[in-house]
């Protein structure tokens, strides 16, 4: 764009100069017009640089999920390809489920001879029960009797000592029961664990997206370690970031129009819109926080999240893929039209492949 401004400068300097002669060509005029184009120039790419701004770092960035299973064993089957599109929902890999049926089944039979146990001791404890109450009223009785004289010392003793062993017994009964009960829950915790572990041999994709370098196969043996990852799973959402110097985005805004371009696609500029300026970095961070979720770090700059729009939302963007990109804020409409003449001149120089084998 720069150069078609020359040459119609220079077309014109022909006219006045040196066609029509409306004007001497000498020392003065000569400067005149060598710093007239400077200037020009300088001010409108100054002023195009903040209600146009261009980035030359655009890059699309995925989502990756790292699959790890929350349980260890043998995988028996991995029905997926790599680099084969995924659906949410979708068994990426299954682990041997036998020990953990085994799990269950020796839970359960668990559960139901301790709550025979439990039954048991229940009836048990009702025959002390009716047992105490019978003694109880033996010494009311007794009591009584030995009150009016007609009663034997000896036989009211002997049935409070009866009432003070069937108490002995109750009590002892009941913290059988109690300790029956609180095997039979842990039995039942356990139970739900085996199940939970039973649920958790067969992982499942966490949303639409690839597993790329898939190396898993039946027969290897997976954990439950972060470091021991069984997969990587690339998602589908992305982000588009443009990143721009810190002054450079003094006039952009959400929603405003936004072009980039590839060089996975030359020659074609993709439309887009502001979907927000992620005012942080990493270098913003204190050590002992983490890091912030945006793309890799660009130092002494903020990225732009652009999202797709128009007739390119549904384009196909590769993770990875780089270019240029440009914004068109609210001010300086008039001279958008020279960014985007530039960023369409510079898209067409990705059509060269500059290799020399």
């Amino acid at each position: 764009m720069d150069i078609i401004l020359l040459g119609i400068y220079a077309f014109f300097v022909w006219l006045i100069f040196f066609k029509f002669k409306w004007l001497p060509w000498n020392i003065t005029s000569q400067v005149i017009v060598v710093t007239i184009p400077i200037i020009a120039l300088t001010t409108l790419i100054l002023i195009l640089n903040v209600v146009a701004p261009s980035s030359h770092d655009v890059r699309v960035v995925n989502y990756y999920v790292q699959i790890v299973p929350r349980v260890a064993g043998r995988v028996v089957s991995v029905p997926i390809e790599p680099n084969r599109h995924i659906k949410k929902g979708d068994v990426l890999l299954k682990i041997d489920p036998t020990p953990f049926e085994l799990e269950i089944a020796a839970g359960e039979a668990s559960i139901r001879s301790l709550q025979e146990q439990l039954k048991s001791t229940v009836a048990g404890n009702g025959v002390i029960g009716s047992q105490l109450e019978l003694a109880q009223k033996r010494v009311a009785q007794y009591t009584e009797l030995a009150a009016s004289g007609a009663g034997n010392k000896f036989d009211l003793e002997q049935a409070e000592a009866e009432v003070a062993n069937l108490q002995s017994k109750t009590t002892s009964a009941s913290a059988g029961e109690d300790q029956i009960k609180g095997q039979i829950a842990q039995a039942e915790s356990q139970l739900a664990a085996s199940k939970w572990k039973l649920d958790q041999a067969t992982v499942y994709a966490p949303a639409d997206g690839t597993v790329v370098n898939l190396q898993l196969r039946e027969g290897s043996y997976a954990v439950p370690i972060a470091a021991a990852v069984a997969m990587t799973f690339v998602e589908d959402e992305q982000w588009v970031m443009a990143f721009y110097s810190q002054n450079e985005l003094r006039e952009v805004k959400p929603g405003q129009e936004a072009e980039i371009a590839l060089r996975t696609y030359p020659g074609q500029i993709i439309k887009c819109k502001v979907d927000s300026v992620v005012w942080a970095s990493g270098e913003g961070m204190l050590p002992i926080a983490g890091m912030v979720p945006n793309a890799p770090a660009a130092e002494g700059r903020f990225p732009v999240r652009l999202v797709l729009d128009g007739k390119d939302k549904d384009l196909f963007l590769p993770a990875g893929a780089r270019g240029q990109g440009a914004i068109y804020t609210d001010s300086g409409k008039m001279i958008h039209i020279m960014r985007k003449i530039i960023l369409r001149v510079g898209t067409k120089m990705d059509w060269l492949v500059l290799k020399l084998h």
